[in-house]
């Protein structure tokens, strides 16, 4: 149901808040400068955003080395998590990334994870790099091309309609109850910030065709988005502090020590978001799944997505091990 109150069924092209699956298109975005030499995911992202040079570490410590995209995409660049503001959405993107790096970095650049914000920060630097407005860029580079017609940070009043209600779980009586979504604002003429990071509203069709892309190659439909070289850069995980990641640029991934998505074999990547969406990509067969929901702290939710996905790879005659459990301390 897409609103469990007015008896209203979840159609086909109901519109839902992405949130973090959002990374994935951002990174996307990012790869279509780099393919173009226009950006580099290995060199000092200040070269484009010149106030990265100033960052301090937490205790106003020197940074020992470069913030990068590459560490800004996969969250190892120290970028803290931003406590909540009545601002927040409220500010354009410009103001927002510079309050961003105005805070201390939590540690060191590339010696550990945090799960964060630096996607934001890269989105603005599509923004110099490319002079266009973020959201004017993701429609005009990735969204368009595509002929992802109902993806979007600023829902008109017709895909407003649509949108799937959010629900979460009573703590007491354990019904669901319509739940809060940030995200959806009081009306079409209020937009919120475009969010590198988790802003996106989209459909299950919309986002398939973005995954399709990435699962091909980067081509879809005889449009070439991004090189293959560019999909398999973004798609490789990194390692942080000596340790490996199953995070890449923008993207979950499955290795061997941690399965994001159980159901899904290794070398499988994608995306969550906060309200239990989900798209995830096997590059070996080819196959892509997009799972949309929208609720919030509702226990288990993992649960429906992976029985959906475990479906869908039985469909096609794969077997994917269950993840290894942990015995005695060791795998």
């Amino acid at each position: 149901m897409a609103d469990i109150a007015q008896g209203r069924a979840m159609e086909k092209d109901a519109l839902f808040w992405i949130a973090s699956m959002t990374k994935s298109v951002n990174a996307t975005a990012v790869m279509t400068l780099v393919d173009e030499g226009k950006l580099a995911l290995d060199e000092p992202a200040s070269k484009w955003l010149p106030d990265l040079a100033k960052v301090t570490v937490a205790g106003g410590v020197k940074p020992e080395k470069a913030i990068t995209l590459r560490l800004l995409l996969s969250h190892t660049a120290g970028i803290a998590f931003p406590p909540r503001k009545p601002t927040d959405g409220a500010i354009s993107l410009k103001a927002y990334v510079t309050t961003l790096i105005k805070t201390p970095l939590a540690f060191q650049p590339g010696s550990s994870y945090e799960y964060g914000f630096g996607p934001t920060v890269a989105g603005r630097i599509i923004e110099i790099v490319s002079g266009m407005k973020y959201e004017d860029f993701m429609r005009s580079r990735i969204f368009e091309p595509l002929g992802m017609q109902d993806t979007t940070f600023h829902p008109n009043e017709a895909q407003r309609a649509r949108i799937a209600r959010t629900y979460k779980m009573d703590e007491d009586t354990h019904e669901l109850v319509p739940g809060y979504n940030p995200f959806v604002t009081s009306d079409a003429t209020v937009q919120h910030m475009p969010e590198p990071a988790g802003g996106l509203f989209s459909t299950a069709a919309d986002m398939g065709r973005f995954y399709a892309m990435v699962a091909n190659g980067g081509e879809f439909d005889g449009k070439r988005i991004i090189s293959a070289a560019a999909v398999a850069d973004m798609t490789t995980p990194v390692t942080a502090g000596g340790k490996q990641l199953n995070y890449a640029c923008g993207w979950q991934c499955n290795i061997q020590t941690q399965r994001v998505c159980a159901s899904m074999p290794v070398g499988s990547h994608g995306h969550g978001g906060a309200f239990a969406t989900n798209g995830w990509i096997d590059p070996h067969s080819g196959i892509v799944t997009v799972f949309m929901v929208q609720n919030v702290l509702v226990p288990d939710s993992n649960k429906p997505r992976d029985a959906f996905q475990r479906l869908v790879m039985a469909a096609a005659g794969i077997t994917v091990q269950p993840p290894q459990v942990a015995k005695k301390g060791k795998l």
